[in-house]
């Protein structure tokens, strides 16, 4: 029986870029970092306050995946917040642009949508 989830692995095109997206603009904990020599890449465990964790790795020369319009696969990753509005603001303060706050018409919940640096979306969700 599924319990929940316990990770979501991203790869990344500028590992260092990247790095700095989750940790110090999403403000993600790091669990732990190493490097992998027989693959020449990183990778970064990161903790949610929830227990979940993002993988961030890095590898040469990575395809890119295309995630719009409505491209096949994982849709986005979407970050369940407290305050909406500020965690809007504090993203914003740091140069990163979001979609307008929406209202799921379904939930009543509200939501908004913006990108890392790989232009991965990503969606802030209010509890």
């Amino acid at each position: 029986m599924l319990l929940g989830i316990h990770h979501v692995a991203i790869i990344a095109s500028d590992y260092p870029r990247s790095r700095h997206f989750y940790t110090e603009i999403l403000g993600l904990r790091v669990i732990h970092e190493v490097y992998r020599d027989t693959r020449h890449s990183w990778k970064l465990d990161l903790a949610l306050p929830d227990g979940s964790q993002v993988e961030l790795f890095s590898f040469p020369a990575p395809p890119p995946r295309p995630s719009r319009p409505e491209a096949q696969g994982l849709r986005h990753l979407a970050f369940r917040v407290d305050d909406l509005d500020a965690a809007v603001a504090r993203l914003t303060a740091a140069g990163v642009a979001c979609e307008s706050i929406r209202v799921d018409e379904y939930t009543g919940k509200r939501f908004t949508f913006f990108a890392d640096p790989d232009d991965l979306p990503l969606e802030l969700y209010a509890a």
